[in-house]
């Protein structure tokens, strides 16, 4: 029962462990590229800037899930946090109505962005590295996220209400 435990908290932690990938890979690349450029007997390495851009948007869209589940991205509570735990709630329906939304249709237009770079063929002009693999991350990313927010909302649910009371505002 324990292994189950493990891979599924592997598997949970996925999209960070494909992100701190990225992020190594981009110092690696960083860190070998700088002195190339100033050694005289070492030619620069042209393709580091590809290598670098994909591992960026990697980076971004691979931790951006993660990002949801831990409540890292920018939110302005303040307002919605002095309000009556019942138009809390009622506000927390439609900010995840908005974003579900919104991430959704990102998730449909990356599919298109995809289904372009396929069609043309189109790849980075050193390593011939599709464009369409490097941004494959896109729609699993906008997946992970919608799950990632929706699990993170249903938790903090019950939550609504009960800071104020143990804070002592109400």
């Amino acid at each position: 029962m324990k292994k189950d435990n493990k891979a599924l908290s592997f598997l949970s932690q996925l999209d960070i462990y494909v992100a701190c990938a990225a992020l190594t890979l981009l110092i690696v690349c960083t860190f070998v590229g700088v002195p190339a450029r100033y050694i005289p007997f070492i030619r620069p390495f042209t393709w580091l800037e590809e290598v670098q851009s994909a591992c960026l948007i990697w980076i971004v869209f691979g931790a951006a899930g993660a990002a949801f589940r831990t409540g890292s991205h920018v939110a302005i509570e303040m307002i919605v946090d002095r309000l009556p735990a019942s138009v809390q709630k009622v506000f927390q329906v439609l900010i995840t109505l908005v974003v579900v939304v919104v991430i959704g249709f990102l998730f449909y237009q990356s599919i298109g962005f995809i289904q372009m770079f396929l069609r043309s063929g189109r790849a980075t002009a050193i390593l011939k590295i599709p464009f369409s693999l490097i941004y494959t991350i896109c729609p699993v990313s906008f997946i992970l996220q919608i799950v990632s927010f929706i699990t993170t909302t249903v938790r903090d649910w019950n939550k609504i209400g009960t800071e104020q009371k143990m804070e002592g505002i109400d």
